[in-house]
């Protein structure tokens, strides 16, 4: 993120400070086909969009109008490419802390404890080598029970049988959308909500 606000910074600052130089358009077209190649595709986009507003009437311009099409076609296949991505990668995830909990009752405190028995060859990570967030806790700390006088008592449980797991994506912020949409899953089911609810407490310490 940074590099792309000071890309688009000094390209401001070159269109501003040397418009009349005709061998600007060209340069600044070139420099947007040279970070398309080096798969940079939303810089070169942003590139293209500004030298399009700047010089209208050069080839540059019109050029870099109907490259726009191409890169957002480009930018729209590789948003679907990271959604499948990580769709696999959550369900794979999912898979392996559903055996996990078959075998010792609860869930990992980790999902390094996945790796590899479980299905996964290393810790899960979003297409923008992320890791994926991951909370373990008890779904019900405290348990009201009753025996046949009537007389109450507390039980404490400590198994976490519960999780959340969530992908934030590429900004790694909550909300967003596109390709900082978030993806949110509470017991391996992907909820619609904008944020994961809140953890019953009081949580055991682990």
């Amino acid at each position: 993120m940074r590099n792309f606000l000071f890309l688009l910074l000094l390209c401001l600052v070159i269109i501003g400070c040397s418009y009349n130089d005709p061998r600007l358009p060209q340069k600044l077209y070139e420099d947007a086909l040279a970070l398309n190649r080096d798969g940079k595709t939303l810089e070169a986009r942003a590139l293209m969009e500004k030298i399009a507003q700047r010089f209208p009437e050069k080839p540059e311009g019109q050029l870099a109008r109907q490259d726009i099409f191409m890169l957002e076609a480009i930018l729209k296949n590789s948003l679907e490419d990271e959604k499948r991505h990580i769709r696999q990668t959550i369900r794979v995830t999912c898979d392996a802390l559903k055996r996990y909990k078959d075998k010792y009752g609860e869930y990992p405190t980790s999902l390094k404890k996945l790796v590899p028995e479980y299905g996964l060859d290393q810790i899960p990570m979003t297409p923008w080598k992320h890791p994926l967030f991951y909370r373990p806790y008890v779904g019900t700390p405290n348990e009201l029970f009753y025996d046949r006088k009537g007389k109450m008592s507390i039980r404490y449980n400590t198994k976490f049988d519960s999780y959340q797991l969530a992908c934030l994506g590429a900004d790694l912020a909550p909300g967003g959308q596109g390709r900082d949409a978030d993806i949110l899953v509470v017991d391996g089911k992907i909820i619609s909500e904008k944020y994961l609810p809140p953890i019953p407490n009081p949580q055991p310490f682990r």
